[in-house]
């Protein structure tokens, strides 16, 4: 029988502080955080200002343009890469136990994003080392290549549902390129990105080449996407925030990678198995609560199954075990903040008003375990139509609309009928189906008869307003490097294109 966490093992009572220019220091102020699962305090961390941002900034243009990184080899950038990929999974217990204090999520969760992690960085790793750039056979006699060169100083931002392995996504491609960064976590879920630095001091990273600086949005981000020290800019999390981004890259031009979150469709046709799809449905909308940018937060389901499956979907929801997270028995735990769960509350306030029927949850749970926490039930809404705010708009949080379908083309109009294009999923039995849905789905991450499946290996990013640029991949390697052509002309001779 699976035993119950009920006191942490990691030590959160300890300083938490700024890493910059390969040192820890205090920040300019202190932030308090809570604990979602009980909403009480957690610890304090420190926060920097302005000024402190700069210095950020200016240690990794100097670690940049007369530091020892970016003139390593490939080799050696890999190297170091393996060695942090072990020691995150050597540390992975204290950053699993970290992030669900931090965050929420159960702990089964944050055990898998620590492996994901681990492996993101092994494979960049691996990439660091492979070919890269063109040789050209040009009409002339010249060797002429195009190669692939760091961009240099990184300015990275990464929300909270995915604390460290948001961070891995961002900086193992930078650091495999030979680029320098300065990480902004959330202000929220801070912890496991300042055990990252101290894992990164002890494997003796090069000083500047990554920073990590603690705070809001106005005081961190907006600097680091201003600054005219910072090549490239790479921020994870709302469409709002990410058009602000957008706008203050603008200083010098800075190269932009956006990653804007979604509204997703699983698309369920007639002809597939319920209890199978039923299953997927409720991994695709409540896994982390429903904070995932690419949660399947929209179910679209051909009218001829449509009650059984709204039936079998809401018995099942029912029964989903809300907790928290260093509960073993957890299979969904609290929002990460006061703030997101008011958020929640209030959309289903609004899918309410619109008219949809709320099938099940809605609600809070009641009891001594989930007093001051920040929980809400899983929730299913039908009888929804298309112009409700609660279709349209991100809630980012275990709420789903069920919708219905006549016929395959009206299943099309509907999951393009959004203003966001990050992933969706088709269900069907007919390969034939899959392949014209799929490729119907104007979204840049899809399945077919499965739903939340990630890889490193593959491209990570959407169309619409769900963003610039893709991340992971050889695509995510690529977004960290400028390109280059070089001309060498063999036969240096006066070309007499003006008369001597």
């Amino acid at each position: 029988m699976a035993q119950t966490l009920t006191a942490p093992k990691v030590k959160v009572d300890r300083k938490w502080q700024l890493w910059i220019d390969g040192k820890f220091v205090e920040g300019a102020s202190q932030r308090t955080l809570i604990n979602p699962a009980t909403g009480k305090e957690l610890c304090k961390v420190a926060e920097a200002n302005k000024a402190q941002v700069e210095l950020a900034i200016k240690a990794a243009r100097k670690a940049f343009d007369h530091g020892p990184w970016p003139k390593l080899t490939a080799q050696e950038r890999s190297a170091f890469l393996y060695k942090l990929a072990a020691k995150i999974e050597e540390n992975a217990d204290e950053l699993a136990e970290l992030e669900t204090l931090n965050g929420g999520k159960p702990l089964r969760e944050t055990q898998f994003d620590m492996a994901d992690a681990a492996a993101c960085f092994r494979y960049y790793a691996g990439l660091a080392t492979k070919p890269t750039g063109q040789s050209i056979d040009v009409p002339a006699a010249s060797v002429t290549t195009v190669v692939r060169e760091p961009i240099g100083v990184c300015g990275q931002i990464i929300p909270w549902n995915y604390p460290l392995l948001m961070a891995a996504w961002k900086l193992a491609p930078a650091l495999a390129a030979g680029n320098t960064c300065v990480l902004k976590p959330s202000e929220y879920t801070p912890l496991t990105a300042i055990k990252l630095a101290e894992i990164l001091q002890e494997l003796e990273l090069p000083n500047g080449v990554v920073n990590i600086v603690l705070g809001d949005g106005p005081t961190v981000g907006q600097p680091l996407a201003e600054s005219l020290l910072v090549d490239k800019i790479a921020f994870t999390g709302s469409i709002k925030t990410g058009k602000i981004i957008a706008q203050a890259a603008l200083t010098n031009l800075k190269k932009v990678t956006l990653e804007l979150g979604g509204k997703s469709p699983m698309v369920v046709f007639a002809d597939v198995d319920l209890d199978t799809a039923v299953d997927y449905a409720l991994f695709a909308i409540y896994t982390n609560a429903g904070q995932v940018c690419s949660a399947g937060s929209r179910m679209l389901v051909d009218e001829s199954i449509y009650p059984a499956f709204v039936k079998k979907m809401a018995e099942r929801a029912k029964k989903i075990k809300v907790g928290p997270g260093l509960d073993s028995e957890t299979e969904m735990g609290p929002l990460v903040s006061e703030q997101q769960m008011k958020r929640v509350l209030e959309y289903i306030e609004i899918g309410k008003k619109e008219g949809a029927k709320l099938e099940v949850g809605g609600d809070q749970p009641t009891g001594e375990k989930y007093q001051n926490g920040y929980y809400i039930n899983p929730t299913i809404f039908v009888n929804c139509k298309n112009d409700m705010r609660i279709v349209q708009e991100e809630i980012f949080g275990p709420v789903v609309v069920i919708q219905k379908f006549a016929s395959e083309e009206e299943a099309i109009e509907l999951a393009n009928s959004t203003a966001f294009g990050l992933a969706g999923a088709v269900f069907t039995s007919d390969v034939t189906r899959a392949h014209r849905v799929v490729k119907a789905i104007r979204a840049g991450i899809t399945w077919v008869n499965g739903y939340h499946s990630t890889y490193n290996e593959c491209p990570w990013g959407g169309y619409k307003q769900s963003g610039w640029g893709r991340e992971l991949g050889t695509f995510g390697l690529e977004a960290y490097t400028e390109v280059k052509q070089v001309n060498i002309n063999l036969d240096p001779q006066p070309v007499h294109w003006f008369k001597p």
